[in-house]
Order: C-alpha cells, then structure tokens, then sequence
C-alpha cells in the first residue's frame, strides 16, 4: 500500500510547497505518528509511508497550513480523518487549500 497526498493553492493556482504534513494511526485511544514530511515544489508527498506501517485502521493526516499561508492563517491546520479498509492498493489524499476555504477527497 502507498499513500500520498498533493495540497493545492486554489487561490493562486499553483502547487503548495513546503507544507509540513503527519500521518498517524489511531492504535486503541492513541495516535501514533507513522510518518512525516514536507510537499516538494510541486506540492506533492509521495513514497514517504513505510509500506509495512500501512495497515487497515483509522488515519489522521494533518497539515500545517499556517506554516504555508503564514501567522495568523484562519485554518493553521487542516486535519483529515480517513479510514483505510484495504491496505494493499493505493491511496490519494489531496488537500485543496485557500486562505478561508480547504477541501479534501479520496483520489486514486
């Protein structure tokens, strides 16, 4: 199984570089971290969960949108809560983001 993830700028029209991403899975009441990183210059995250560490269960990506609108960002961060049923194919989680608006869906 792969995960990645691509977060736009809606306003701008172009990639978000540079946004600070976590992944972690929920193991009994705790979340665990499984992996972080930052989107490269064309937004994206890719290769970066440890395939072994991707099973089925409950996972929150979240993403430190101030860090890439800057101080004072309505949303400094953007949680989304997913659940994996079938850990062996591919997962795309894309975040579309503006300074008052974010959107998220299952892609493939």
């Amino acid at each position: 199984m792969t995960l990645s993830t691509h977060v736009l700028d809606t306003a701008r029209g172009e990639p978000a570089a540079g946004v600070p991403v976590t992944l972690e899975h929920l193991d009994g009441d705790t979340w665990r971290l499984i992996a972080d990183g930052r989107t490269d210059g064309d937004g994206r995250l890719r290769d970066w969960v440890p395939p072994a560490r991707f099973v089925a269960g409950r996972y929150r990506l979240t993403f430190d949108t101030e860090a890439y609108l800057g101080e004072g960002a309505f949303f400094p961060t953007a949680v989304v809560v997913f659940h994996v049923a079938a850990p062996d194919r591919h997962l795309h989680v894309p975040l579309l983001l503006s300074p008052y608006g974010l959107t998220t869906y299952r892609g493939s």
